[in-house]
């Protein structure tokens, strides 16, 4: 099957999410037994995996992902139970958004500190560029534990795949789970970028060389505009992850 293609079947779903919690943990992403990345089950707009609340990313197998439904009712006979605040977080936006068949939220040290920035991203790399005009932003609430937040959270991304959750994190939502990772992966890389530059910027007492507003338009298009044979995120470096986790997660798929 090829990774541009939504998995047929739960258990290819299962599957192709347990690696995507792996790769968090492997690339230092994760946060202990918190954070959560979902996908919406195949065949149903309203049932989606999770992980059970208590497990670390890199313990997550196949088999151990909860499936709820929109309300946060367990679907399944897994272990354990969902974290509130993320069934409030993905089930909004699973709710809203017919495109998102994959909801990652993530509290990785760079991008939580750009989220503390009144600037928030700015275009200081190429990585940057792929979010340049293309991010929600979301006032910090609390720990997202209101179902009255959802509504907010929902206008606040709008139709955007990345949301800055302020001084907080930030998420983010792929048609497939290997695009939300990629733009996950990439948004944290471009975050650390910029926290290197700045710093350095202010030791030497310089400033940020950053592109005129039009280039940092046109290459955001060329990242964001998938025409011809550029393919979304994900899709010709998801075999090579799978491969890299052979070698240190091979248990993933149970």
């Amino acid at each position: 099957m090829s990774v541009s293609d939504h998995p047929a079947t739960e258990d290819e779903l299962r599957r192709q999410l347990a690696a995507c919690y792996r790769l968090v943990a492997h690339f230092g992403m994760d946060d202990l037994i918190y954070n959560h990345i979902s996908a919406r089950v195949p065949g149903s707009d309203h049932h989606f995996l999770i992980n059970p609340y208590g497990m670390f990313f890199r313990e997550i197998t196949a088999s151990s992902l909860l499936k709820i439904d929109l309300e946060g009712n367990k679907l399944c006979n897994g272990a354990g139970e969902v974290n509130r605040a993320g069934f409030v977080i993905h089930a909004a936006i699973h709710r809203a958004r017919a495109d998102a068949i994959c909801v990652l939220h993530l509290h990785s040290d760079a991008a939580t500190a750009v989220s503390a920035l009144p600037e928030g991203l700015l275009p200081v790399s190429q990585f940057a560029m792929h979010f340049h005009n293309r991010i929600g932003i979301h006032p910090y609430e609390g720990v997202a534990l209101d179902l009255e937040e959802q509504d907010r959270l929902v206008a606040d991304i709008g139709q955007h795949r990345v949301l800055l959750l302020r001084n907080h994190g930030f998420l983010t939502v792929g048609q497939t789970i290997p695009e939300a990772f990629m733009l996950a992966y990439y948004f944290e890389r471009a975050a650390r970028i910029q926290l290197k530059a700045q710093a350095a910027a202010a030791a030497s007492g310089g400033s940020l060389a950053l592109p005129p507003p039009e280039v940092s338009e046109k290459a955001a298009r060329q990242f964001t505009e998938f025409a011809g044979d550029i393919k979304r995120p994900g899709f010709r470096e998801w075999p090579g992850f799978l491969r890299l986790l052979r070698d240190v997660a091979p248990g993933y798929a149970d």
